[in-house]
């Protein structure tokens, strides 16, 4: 490129814990092209993620539905796109779609990995290789953008930015619903990925009620809006109750409510990226995916893992029915865990 540009877009990627993955390099963006105008293109269940960011110019949430009303929303995305005349695209994402729709919005320089038959569409571009598979997922976004723009990023430039009238929110929710006085634990029991990044519901309620007995500890369950469902059944199946939060807050005011709890456990998923990020003492339970690639970012958090003949498998399901790897996990274990970490 001749001059910085002054018109930037980046899309992000399309899950929760990858965007907090991917804060490094976004924030490298940010620093590489201080005088730009940078805008997000980002899922509309994602956009609040970044109403405490002040250093974004720009988020365009959008959302693309199934069935022919999926077409006339990418065709929306695009004229937004085309709008707002930016010069240079950076896809975080290795999607055919996110290159698509950068190319037909006439952004003149789009750059990301050349994957999914993409390559043609992007005017610089960097092979996915085995060896970035090997390391953490957030350094793939920085290596791209090394390889692409030259642009050089701090690893540990992770930390969200919490928007101060969503902690008001959480803070008032907690207020109206806590029971007592005892240190505040958020419980993940659900993960979108499927039931093998799932520890058992009854774990987490044999977790609640030894929180509870231990120390006094009150448990908040927090998820997604389907995630809602099983949270409840974990609740339900406790002698102490917990709190639901699950599909009550969006992303925004679930940072924050994350932020007034001393101590986090879940399964790796979205939640449980934030509250690394965030700095919370926080244990992630694994089954079938690689901590080695995953494990969330912070300086306080541990994950907890057993690898068995057939892990990581990298499955959605266990193809054997048996989910071992996560029954392996004790509940005495993460309680523990939460213990050494100072949550409890």
């Amino acid at each position: 490129m001749d001059r910085p540009p002054r018109r930037v877009l980046v899309k992000e990627v399309n899950w929760l814990g990858d965007v907090v993955m991917s804060l490094p390099a976004l924030r490298a963006v940010r620093r590489a092209f201080p005088e730009a105008h940078l805008a997000l293109l980002v899922k509309t269940e994602l956009a609040s993620f970044f109403d405490g960011a002040a250093w974004v110019d720009e988020v365009i949430p959008y959302r693309v539905t199934r069935g022919l009303g999926g077409i006339a929303d990418r065709r929306g995305v695009i004229r937004t796109l085309r709008a707002g005349r930016y010069e240079l695209a950076i896809l975080l994402p290795r999607s055919f779609e996110a290159a698509f729709w950068t190319t037909l919005a006439r952004i003149p320089q789009r750059v990301g990995f050349a994957t999914d038959g993409r390559g043609m569409m992007l005017t610089s571009k960097v092979p996915y290789t085995p060896a970035l598979f090997a390391g953490h997922q957030s350094g793939d976004y920085l290596h791209m953008l090394r390889a692409t723009l030259g642009i050089t990023g701090d690893p540990n430039d992770y930390v969200p930015d919490v928007h101060a009238p969503h902690v008001a929110a959480a803070r008032a929710w907690l207020a109206a619903r806590r029971r007592n006085r005892g240190p505040l634990i958020a419980l993940a029991p659900a993960a979108a990925f499927g039931p093998a990044k799932e520890w058992p519901p009854d774990r987490y309620a044999a977790l609640i009620d030894l929180l509870a007995d231990r120390h006094q500890a009150e448990c908040v369950l927090v998820g997604a809006p389907g995630e809602r469902a099983r949270c409840e059944q974990a609740a339900a199946a406790t002698r102490q109750g917990a709190l639901v939060a699950a599909g009550e807050h969006g992303v925004g005011e679930s940072m924050a409510l994350l932020t007034l709890c001393a101590g986090f456990a879940g399964n790796d998923s979205g939640a449980m990226h934030l509250a690394g990020a965030l700095g919370v003492p926080t244990v992630g339970l694994y089954g079938s995916t690689r901590p080695q690639r995953t494990a969330p970012l912070g300086p306080r958090t541990k994950v907890v893992y057993h690898q068995i003949e057939c892990s990581p498998c990298m499955d959605r399901t266990c193809r054997f029915g048996h989910y071992e790897c996560l029954k392996r996990i004790t509940v005495g274990e993460i309680a523990d865990a939460l213990v050494s970490l100072g949550a409890c």
